[in-house]
């Protein structure tokens, strides 16, 4: 029952208050009175550069390009195949012309080479302010690359998200680190927060780059968040743990933190959650 699909529910085609949406993996569609922003949207069948070979989806996208309500923002982790979706920016700017697509610092020479012109990038702790509603690029413990030639030759990152004292976190991928309790100091402790579950096995391999389920539940507790969202499993298959491993294992150890099972949520694919 933890892979049952959720329809897309109505509300992605308007704006409303403070509304989530998880398309799988660690896609977002996060809406407000005031802007539509889709948080690493990956809406084909791989992550990977080629079409027929790479990590394929063990669930599809619940958004795709006939039933995307109007983007205004697009806003890019980092540029792993499985964040960086390119196919999925060019059918996004191609159908949303006017959308904003904030990146990395490093990338967006790769989206200006694939014909995407509105494009911003971010150092670590910049901002923008975009109707009403302030983006800050935050930083986390991962790498980045896409070439055996460019390891770590753009940034890596999370999205703070700030509309009306609303404040969602989109972790992106991350190891455990320090600078959790430094986005807590600097910009405050996140409403809700999305946290990276899955991809942790071999544990000695993904230890500095993936949380496993206990990491996240010390993430969460970490940033003080008022509420969390898993993110990052029972999408791809992109490591040795099983696919429904890190839900179970994040219900079944919230009791050992304290937290309330409606604090951190496992959401269905397509659901649809209200911050307020």
């Amino acid at each position: 029952k933890d892979f049952q699909v959720s329809e897309i529910n109505k509300i992605i085609y308007k704006k409303e208050k403070h509304v989530l949406t998880w398309s799988g993996h660690s896609t977002f569609l996060y809406q407000n009175t005031n802007l539509n922003i889709l948080i690493d949207p990956h809406l084909t069948s791989r992550a990977s550069p080629f079409s027929y070979l790479g990590p394929k989806r063990f669930v599809p996208s619940l958004l795709n390009e006939n039933n995307l309500p109007n983007v205004d923002v697009v806003a890019v982790s980092h540029n792993h195949y499985d964040h960086l979706d390119i196919k999925s920016l060019k059918l996004i700017y191609k159908k949303f012309p006017n959308a904003l697509f904030l990146v990395p610092l490093g990338d967006k020479k790769l989206l200006k080479k694939n014909g995407i012109d509105n494009v911003k990038e971010f150092d670590w702790w910049e901002s923008i302010i975009i109707s009403e509603t302030k983006f800050v690029f935050t930083p986390v413990q991962h790498w980045s690359k896409r070439t055996l030639f460019d390891k770590n030759k753009s940034l890596w990152g999370g999205w703070w998200i700030e509309h009306l004292e609303k404040k969602f976190l989109h972790l992106g991928d991350t190891g455990y680190t320090k600078d959790f309790i430094d986005i807590k100091k600097k910009i405050g402790k996140p409403d809700l927060l999305a946290i990276p579950i899955g991809a942790y096995k071999p544990r000695d391999i993904m230890k500095y780059s993936h949380l496993n389920p206990d990491e996240a539940l010390k993430t969460f507790v970490d940033l003080e968040a008022k509420k969390a969202v898993a993110m990052h499993w029972g999408t791809f298959i992109l490591s040795q743990e099983a696919v429904d491993e890190p839900a179970n294992e994040i219900k079944s150890n919230l009791r050992n933190y304290g937290i309330v099972k409606n604090r951190f949520l496992i959401l269905k694919h397509g659901e649809t959650i209200h911050l307020n």
